[in-house]
C-alpha cells in the first residue's frame, strides 16, 4: 500500500502548498479514514516540513468533510501546546472546523483553547474565536457558558479586530443573547470608521433579525 505521505508537498520537493490541497481534497472526496489517520500519526514526524504539511491536509480536509477529523481532535489540543507557531494555528484552525460537527470534542478543551488564544498569534486567535463560537452554538449550556467570554473579548479586543470577530461569533447569537451581542457592539461603535464600521453595523442587523 503506498503511503498518503508519498504525496505531501516536502516529499514532492515542492515548496508551494498545492499538494498538499490536493491530497486532502481526495482524501475528503474518497473519505478515506485510514488515509487520514496516517496523516494525524505524522504530525509528529520528526521531519518539521511533514509536520506542516500533515496540519495543512487536515484543516484543508476540516474544511470540506470536519466529521473526517474529528476523531483526531485530541492531536489537534494536543498541538497548541507546541513550541512551533505553525502547527499551533494550523491546531486550531483545525479545531474551529472541527467545531462545526463535533463542538463535544472542542468542548470537553475549552480551558486548553482559551488559554492557547490569551498567548497565540493572530492566526490562533481568530481560529480560536470560530472553535468557540460554533461550539457555543450547538446547545443552550455550551453557549451559557462560552458566550460570555466571547463578549468580554468582543469589549477589550482592539479596534480594527471587532469588525472579524464580531463575525466569527456571529453563529453563537440567537434570540436571548442577542441583547448583550449588540449592546457590546454599540459600544465599539465609536471606535470604528470606513469599512470596519459598515461591516459591525451589518452585523447588528443580523443580530437584530435573530
Amino acid at each position: 500500500m503506498v503511503s498518503v505521505l508519498n504525496r505531501l508537498a516536502s516529499s514532492l520537493g515542492r515548496r508551494d502548498e498545492v499538494p498538499n490541497q490536493e491530497l486532502a481534497r481526495d482524501l475528503a472526496a474518497k473519505k478515506d479514514k485510514a488515509g487520514v489517520r496516517e496523516i494525524a500519526e505524522n504530525l509528529w514526524n520528526k521531519d518539521k516540513n511533514i509536520q506542516a504539511d500533515c496540519i495543512k491536509v487536515l484543516y484543508e480536509i476540516g474544511y470540506l468533510e470536519p466529521k473526517l477529523i474529528a476523531e483526531h481532535a485530541e492531536d489537534f489540543v494536543r498541538l497548541l501546546k507546541s513550541r512551533n507557531n505553525r502547527l499551533v494555528w494550523g491546531g486550531m484552525t483545525a479545531l474551529a472546523e472541527l467545531a462545526k460537527s463535533n463542538p463535544d470534542a472542542v468542548f470537553k478543551h475549552l480551558g486548553q483553547i482559551k488559554k492557547a488564544k490569551e498567548t497565540g498569534s493572530v492566526i490562533t486567535v481568530d481560529n480560536a474565536i470560530s472553535a468557540l463560537a460554533y461550539t457555543a452554538a450547538a446547545n443552550d449550556k455550551y453557549n451559557k457558558d462560552i458566550f460570555p467570554y466571547l463578549l468580554k473579548h468582543l469589549s477589550g479586543c482592539r479596534p480594527k479586530e471587532v469588525p472579524q470577530h464580531s463575525e466569527k461569533i456571529l453563529p453563537a447569537v440567537n434570540s436571548s443573547n442577542k441583547v448583550d451581542f449588540i449592546k457590546a457592539l454599540e459600544k465599539r461603535v465609536e471606535d470604528l470608521s470606513g469599512s470596519g464600521l459598515s461591516r459591525v453595523k451589518k452585523v447588528i442587523r443580523q443580530a437584530n433579525n435573530m
